[in-house]
């Protein structure tokens, strides 16, 4: 296959369009006003056929908000959820070479339908565990079940075929991979370390700015002397308390 294949092909006509529409389809469905009733107060024969068909519909739609940059902890699990999702993707090419599998077999169809479904679960176990970790104190058994099961077939792939993982990548490659987590490591190392030091830096001077402002402020107007030993004696009696 070809670089543009991938790119345009893949990236931006399946991937990228594919995820635009999707979020539209969701984003509009959300907004659209449902109202339930049951099948027996639904007189024609027409609505509860169009009742029983909506019936598979999803109850409720929730609109789910990462904010993968609003903390370490969920840059980081963000982050994971990548990782796995690669790795399982990569594994569907993997097991079919390292176990002589056509494409065409039914189980590298039934392994897809299986990921979709458990997987859908694990991302709405790991959203509510990120979103609400008080509540949610550990996370759900359907996670952890797929974690375990993409680490296993990666095992698998390890044992019967290492000299395939062992080839080195294309210069290039490697170099665009470099790149790429140099660049994520900065960024991440920025966002959660540097900028936070620079902004709390930042309210500790307005702090300082705004203490030495009302403080010339106060003896500027003559009356500055007894409201300092009024918060003098003030601070010395609430030391004697403690």
């Amino acid at each position: 296959e070809c670089w543009w294949d991938h790119w345009i092909m893949d990236v931006i006509l399946c991937n990228g369009l594919g995820i635009y529409c999707g979020m539209k389809t969701l984003g509009w469905l959300s907004l659209k006003t449902y109202k339930w009733q049951g099948l027996w107060n639904i007189h024609t024969y027409k609505g509860k056929m169009k009742r029983i068909a909506f019936q598979f519909t999803p109850y409720s739609w929730v609109k789910f908000e990462w904010k993968p940059a609003s903390s370490l902890r969920r840059w980081l699990a963000v982050c994971g959820i990548i990782f796995i999702f690669l790795l399982a993707e990569l594994n569907t090419f993997y097991l079919k070479f390292v176990l002589w599998m056509p494409p065409e077999h039914y189980l590298v169809l039934l392994r897809l339908v299986f990921y979709v479904n458990v997987g859908g679960v694990a991302m709405r176990e790991i959203y509510d565990f990120m979103d609400d970790p008080k509540f949610h104190k550990k996370l759900g058994q359907q996670a952890w079940l797929v974690a375990a099961i993409t680490a296993t077939e990666f095992l698998i792939v390890i044992k019967y075929d290492p000299y395939t993982l062992t080839l080195s990548l294309p210069f290039y490659i490697t170099q665009c991979w470099i790149l790429g987590i140099m660049l994520v490591l900065a960024w991440t190392v920025w966002r959660f370390f540097i900028h936070d030091i620079t902004l709390r830096y930042k309210e500790i001077r307005r702090q300082k700015q705004e203490y030495k402002f009302g403080k010339d402020k106060y003896l500027s107007n003559g009356d500055g002397q007894s409201v300092l030993v009024n918060e003098y004696l003030k601070n010395k009696l609430r030391e004697k308390k403690l």
